[in-house]
């Protein structure tokens, strides 16, 4: 299998609420994604697919979604709640990304993939896997197997 990576940066902010130690306060990462793809044949110019779809496509919904976010669990409803007032009086603040569980590394790294699939749907490419950096030491790998 031939495969390529993108990597996309992006700055947000999250939280975990229910977490045992410090990172239950807000605080803000640095994230790096490396967005492993493939084909089932190179294209017309030896290539799975070009670098700049992928920044172009998968890296837009991260700026338009989550670069300078919050990155917010459901249940965090006061920190929704805050973010949402920030927007209201400033709309040029982005109202939070809401996920259905803690936005760890882990799941942040899932719900890429699965973003990604999605938009790339119609590039007859195949996301491999999602490495998704939270800091520089510690990173989630999520990779689906369709078989």
């Amino acid at each position: 299998m031939l495969t390529i990576t993108r990597r996309l940066e992006w700055d947000a902010a999250h939280r975990v609420l229910r977490h045992e130690s410090k990172c239950r306060t807000l605080h803000g990462h640095r994230y790096r994604a490396e967005l492993v793809v493939t084909a089932p044949e190179l294209n017309s110019l030896g290539m799975v697919i070009d670098f700049s779809v992928l920044k172009r496509v998968v890296g837009g919904w991260i700026d338009q979604h989550w670069d300078h976010s919050t990155l917010v669990n459901v249940d965090d409803t006061d920190l929704i709640a805050f973010c949402q007032s920030q927007h209201d009086k400033d709309p040029k603040q982005k109202v939070p990304y809401i996920f259905s569980g803690e936005p760890t590394a882990e799941l942040i790294a899932v719900q890429l993939h699965s973003v990604a699939a999605n938009l790339l749907a119609d590039h007859e490419i195949t996301v491999v896997s999602v490495c998704l950096w939270e800091t520089p030491n510690c990173m989630a790998r999520f990779s689906y197997d369709r078989s």
